[in-house]
C-alpha cells in the first residue's frame, strides 16, 4: 500500500519560502538553507532557537540530518509542523496562527492622523532597534544582529512609521518567489507603547502589503501573535488559514 503524503497549504509553503530567504540572506555570517528529506532547514548565524528552524514537509523527515546541520553551526533550533500532520519528535511549544490574503481581498487602512510611513534605511537602524526592543521586551544587542541585515537587502523592505514626527513603529516584509509562487510575508510589526491605538500598526502593515502586491506578490501572509493583532489584519482583508505547530527539544 502506497503511503499518501500530506498536502501542505500554499500559505504553509510560502512561510517556508520566507524563512529560506532569511537563511540565504545570512550565509556569509554562518547562516544558510538546506533541503533534506521532509524538511526545509534554515540557519541565521545566531545561536537562539527562534532564529533557526526547519519547516516539516513530511512526517518521515530526516531529523538526523537536521541535527547535523544545526550542530555544525552551534545553534539551537526548532521545527514548524503543519497542523494535523503526524509528528513524533521533540516537544510542542505553540501553534502559529497563519493568516493570508490574495490581492483582490486587500483593503487599504484608512489614513491615521499624524502617522507617516516610509522605507527605513541603514541610517535608521538605531530607531528601528529601539522600537523593536521596547515592543517585544528584547535585548537591542541581540535584535541588532537579526534586523540589521534586512536594511538594504534586495528582497526585504523595512518600514518606519512616524507619529507626530517621532519614530513610533516598524515592521518588515520579505518578498519571495519560491515553491509557493510570488508572495510577501509580513513580520516584525512593532509599535511603541505610547503610540498604540493610534492606527500605527495598521498603517505600517497596509503600507508594506500594498508595496508587496504592487511588486507582483499574488499572496500576502503572516502569523498573528495575539487576537488584537489578528483583528487589525482582518480589517486589511486577511483571513485565517491552517496553521503550524512549533516543536523544540529535538
Amino acid at each position: 500500500m502506497v503511503a499518501v503524503r500530506p498536502v501542505l497549504t500554499r500559505v504553509q509553503v510560502a512561510h517556508a519560502d520566507a524563512w529560506e530567504a532569511e537563511g540565504r540572506l545570512r550565509e556569509r555570517d554562518g547562516g544558510g538553507a538546506l533541503a533534506v528529506r521532509g524538511l526545509r532547514l534554515m540557519a541565521s548565524g545566531l545561536p537562539q532557537s527562534q532564529w533557526n528552524s526547519g519547516d516539516v514537509t513530511a512526517p518521515d523527515a530526516d531529523v538526523a540530518a537536521a541535527r547535523a546541520f544545526y550542530a555544525e553551526r552551534g545553534a539551537d533550533w526548532g521545527v514548524r509542523v503543519p497542523v494535523g500532520m503526524r509528528w513524533a519528535h521533540g516537544r510542542r511549544l505553540l501553534t502559529l496562527r497563519l493568516m493570508a490574503l490574495e490581492p483582490g481581498a486587500f483593503r487599504r487602512a484608512p489614513e491615521a492622523t499624524g502617522v507617516a510611513v516610509r522605507e527605513a534605511t541603514p541610517a535608521d537602524l538605531d530607531a528601528v532597534l529601539a522600537i523593536d526592543a521596547e515592543a517585544f521586551d528584547a535585548d537591542p544587542a541581540v535584535e541588532r544582529r537579526w534586523l540589521a541585515p534586512h536594511l538594504g537587502a534586495p528582497a526585504i523592505t523595512t518600514a518606519l512609521a512616524m507619529l507626530d514626527g517621532e519614530p513610533a513603529g516598524t515592521g518588515y516584509a520579505i518578498g519571495t518567489n519560491g515553491a509557493a509562487g510570488p508572495a510577501v510575508y509580513l513580520a516584525g510589526v512593532a509599535v511603541r507603547a505610547a503610540a498604540r491605538r493610534r492606527g500605527v500598526a495598521a498603517a505600517l502593515s497596509s503600507w508594506l502589503i500594498e508595496r508587496g502586491l504592487r511588486d507582483g506578490a499574488r499572496l500576502a501572509h503572516l502569523h498573528a501573535d495575539t487576537d488584537a493583532a489578528a483583528r487589525v489584519y482582518a480589517r486589511l482583508g486577511f483571513a485565517d488559514t491552517r496553521g503550524l505547530e512549533v516543536y523544540v527539544g529535538l
